[in-house]
């Protein structure tokens, strides 16, 4: 089967979908468009597309997620490979279809968001650190930034977790699991400012065991946090649904991006399985293909 046959079997199983399984034709349009993605995916892997294995298949799922193709819309070309590879086994043009049971990866339901170097920066300068609360507040983004903590770890810290001289921290992650993250010499430095001029003044000569402390001397909430981060966020103009999970993905997503490597990110995040953490590869995948698309002259 060289190129023209495939076509003509493509063509043949959409004929097929509009004649005898009376599909609506938008139906029948979007599985167009997944066939000739898998075809252009198929020539450009030098693969005949009645050839592919079921790796490559797999290939081509992974390549749909990077590219940033919904969830929903991945489900939908994946079923429609499956069916192309029935038909053409029920046409006896294949033996054995190779997308039996095939599925998108569940590890990746979606492209997390998260906000470029220039964006962070802009968030960093919306506290007012002339206050202690404006002190604490960057502190804590500063360090969120830095170690790409859970907000429900950022804001469970006690002083005792830091070791601002050795310039790490020790953190409590799920399933009670603690592991050590570096801060970085930014987030000492306002976590040092923090002790020194801010948190004195929340706690007014009370005592906390927590790091961060609300005016009242109580530890600040996860739900304060995101409240003070969401408006923070409005007043450096960054786009809307800001939240602490988004200078997580953007803690991952920059080191990822100057070349740190996903298994020390892994630790650093606090994910058991590896799958978790390659999800930031499938970010880089699909800037990497935005930028192709949108500079090159021939793209």
């Amino acid at each position: 089967m060289n190129a023209n046959e495939s076509a003509a079997a493509i063509d043949a199983y959409l004929d097929h979908l509009r004649v005898e399984r009376r599909l609506a034709a938008l139906t029948v349009e979007n599985y167009s468009r997944d066939l000739v993605a898998l075809a252009r995916f198929a020539d450009a892997a030098a693969v005949p597309v009645e050839r592919m294995s079921r790796q490559d298949l797999e290939a081509f799922v992974r390549h749909l997620m990077s590219v940033g193709l919904s969830p929903r819309s991945a489900a939908r070309a994946v079923a429609c490979v499956r069916g192309f590879y029935r038909f053409l086994v029920l046409d006896r043009r294949l033996e054995t279809s190779p997308a039996d049971d095939l599925r998108a990866p569940r590890a990746w339901p979606a492209l997390p968001r998260f906000l470029s170097v220039e964006e962070v920066d802009l968030l960093l300068a919306a506290p007012d650190v002339s206050t202690p609360r404006g002190i604490r507040d960057r502190a804590m983004v500063e360090l969120l930034y830095a170690t790409g903590l859970r907000v429900s770890e950022l804001v469970g810290l006690r002083r005792v977790d830091l070791n601002l001289e050795a310039g790490y921290l020790t953190c409590t992650g799920k399933g009670d699991k603690q592991r050590l993250v570096p801060m970085g010499d930014q987030a000492v430095a306002w976590v040092q400012r923090y002790l020194q001029d801010g948190r004195p003044a929340l706690l007014k000569g009370r005592s906390s065991p927590r790091m961060f402390v609300n005016s009242r001397g109580g530890g600040l909430s996860r739900v304060g946090f995101w409240k003070n981060l969401k408006t923070y966020g409005v007043q450096a103009g960054l786009p809307r649904g800001l939240s602490p999970h988004v200078l997580r993905h953007s803690f991952a997503t920059h080191l990822l991006d100057r070349g740190a490597d996903l298994r020390a990110i892994q630790m650093m995040l606090g994910h058991a399985d590896l799958s978790s953490t390659q999800i930031y590869t499938h970010v880089l995948d699909a800037r990497l293909r935005s930028i192709y698309e949108r500079f090159h002259p021939r793209a």
